[in-house]
């Protein structure tokens, strides 16, 4: 029975992830061979692909093909070429210092076995709810963003077409920036509805790339939470009064150096993503930021809409890492209360230098960084904001004048 309970809780926190990342080949836990190296690959070049078509739009200059919109396709073609920088990065930067995941998540496969207690089991199980229902409405919402860009040309292609039927210059848009692209290649416009189909493969596996990695990586971040939760727990409840008082209080100290090694590996493994991560969401919260007023100013209902889509996936990602930066810090921080509020005057004098040295040890806690310098917390993602909206203030301003 406890068997088939442990079973049930590693699949309802982990399949998801695995059904996510395992086909572009960053589930931690598969078997490192030639196909997952190919599933890793087929991943890498979708993104890298998303990436030089847009480049060669701007590089070509053929995003200005109608005032109007002239804006709004040099900044889809920014955000397409930010999005797919970020999605190779992540999928090549998991894939070579994949023995932090592979830790973290072993680690988390022998906490749900070893598990034998209801209430550790329900923390465990509300932070693997957490992690569910990130995972599905961030890539919810990115999957659906992708269905209504590669949506919106076919719309756009069969109106046109209903308008006048013999115009053979018709403007031809695409799920990805590419039309010059493909023009350059000689692609056979015969086939316009199937380039779509193909581009918006890539885009879903492109927005895998970068969603589905960072939900594999806030999904263990927010278990590592969990754990530091129950030994929290553990030392506000210490019994002093049980045998075996230095053995269980030294198992309790392993167990808190343990999760801050496995704590420190995910923060080394995420501190150069994040820095690059940082740097293009604030770029781009500026560019489409402008779009938006831009859109507001002419009154264009789609470019809004659009606009605000592109806007939310983006603060949602920053969002999140800000929100479990902080939440990881804070618990880490909390040990050394939880230990202060046990009966720690009452421990043998000898035990007592070890309440000191953990206590010493919480005041400078883990915490996501950004390039090793920057934390990554509430205080970071306001400061953001706040620089954003300067910005964009500016902006109006200027467009105003």
């Amino acid at each position: 029975m406890a068997s088939e309970r442990w079973k049930d809780d590693i699949a309802y926190a982990m399949i998801p992830f695995k059904l996510i990342t395992w086909p572009i080949g960053s589930w931690p836990l598969q078997v490192y061979d030639m196909y997952s190296l190919l599933r890793c690959g087929l991943g890498t070049c979708c993104a890298s692909l998303i990436v030089i078509l847009s480049s060669m739009e701007l590089y070509m200059g053929c995003t200005c093909y109608m005032a109007c919109t002239d804006v709004e396709q040099n900044i889809v073609c920014l955000t397409t070429i930010c999005c797919g920088l970020l999605g190779v990065l992540k999928i090549t930067w998991f894939r070579i210092y994949a023995n932090s995941l592979i830790n973290n998540y072993n680690s988390a496969l022998n906490d749900y076995q070893t598990i034998d207690n209801t209430k550790e089991r329900d923390i465990m199980r509300k932070h693997a709810f957490i992690g569910r229902i990130l995972c599905y409405s961030m890539l919810g919402f990115s999957y659906s963003s992708c269905v209504i860009y590669a949506i919106n040309p076919f719309l756009h292609y069969d109106q046109d077409n209903r308008i006048n039927i013999t115009n053979e210059d018709i403007m031809l848009e695409y799920a990805i920036p590419s039309r010059c692209a493909l023009e350059y290649f000689n692609f056979p416009t015969n086939m316009y509805k199937i380039s779509i189909l193909v581009e918006t493969v890539l885009v879903i596996l492109a927005t895998t790339a970068n969603i589905g990695n960072d939900v594999l990586f806030l999904n263990i971040t927010l278990h590592v939470c969990g754990q530091v939760n129950i030994l929290r727990m553990h030392f506000f409840n210490f019994d002093v009064k049980s045998p075996r008082i230095y053995n269980r209080f030294n198992a309790l100290i392993q167990r808190h150096q343990d999760l801050i090694m496995l704590a420190r590996e995910l923060v080394d493994l995420i501190s150069f993503v994040l820095l690059i991560e940082l740097f293009i969401i604030t770029i781009l919260l500026c560019m489409i930021g402008f779009q938006f007023i831009f859109a507001l100013k002419i009154n264009n209902t789609i470019m809004i809409g659009k606009s605000l889509m592109v806007l939310s996936v983006f603060l949602t990602q920053l969002s999140l890492y800000s929100f479990i930066g902080n939440y990881l810090k804070s618990e880490m921080e909390e040990i050394g209360l939880s230990i202060y509020q046990s009966a720690w005057y009452n421990f043998p004098r000898k035990l007592t230098k070890n309440v000191i040295f953990v206590l010493m040890q919480t005041k400078y806690p883990v915490a996501l960084q950004a390039g090793n310098y920057i934390v990554v917390n509430l205080s970071t993602y306001l400061s953001i904001l706040k620089t954003s909206f300067s910005y964009l203030s500016v902006l109006r301003i200027i467009l105003e004048v």
